[in-house]
């Protein structure tokens, strides 16, 4: 038998130095990766639904082993619903490959939310409008990186930048 994800007692950070937030990700090998990182980092991780998997699929349990109940996690049902949640928490910042400035020229500060998209389409137009939005250079003829992949070069400079380490 299987549990939900969502029901692990899970671990609740005081006053976490950063939060990742994933818009809708589909792909649960990716969000079971994201979610060790942010146990790892003492990162708070939001995720904001639909989301394109079951939080009992097998493949997001197999992504993040034994430390489920290591990660901070919240869930919001909509992207308004997540803004109401966070409403003077803190700056949301938005990455994505259709940004002009580079994610190191972003002056991150403690308690600020790093937004992530889909790993097929990213973030909508009207969200990357919204808030500052950066990107990681890339110069292979590639579309994207790999989303849990963008998730760590970004977090970990933050957190540098932020004086966690």
């Amino acid at each position: 038998m299987t549990r939900d994800i969502s029901r692990i007692p899970h671990r609740v950070i005081r006053d976490p130095f950063l939060h990742v937030v994933l818009y809708q990700p589909e792909i649960p090998a990716n969000t079971g990766n994201i979610a060790r990182l942010c146990a790892a980092a003492e990162v708070r991780l939001h995720l904001i639904h639909p989301l394109g998997f079951c939080l009992d699929d097998r493949h997001l349990k197999r992504a993040g082993l034994d430390y489920w109940h290591e990660v901070d996690i919240r869930y919001h049902d909509r992207f308004s619903a997540f803004l109401d949640h966070v409403k003077g928490a803190g700056r949301i910042l938005s990455f994505s490959r259709h940004a002009g400035p580079l994610y190191t020229e972003a002056a991150v500060e403690k308690g600020d939310f790093l937004l992530f998209g889909r790993e097929t389409s990213g973030l909508p137009a009207e969200i990357r409008e919204a808030y500052p939005c950066y990107r990681i250079p890339m110069w292979g003829k590639v579309r994207s990186l790999n989303i849990s992949t963008a998730v760590g070069i970004v977090t970990y400079h933050c957190l540098r930048q932020t004086g966690r380490f």
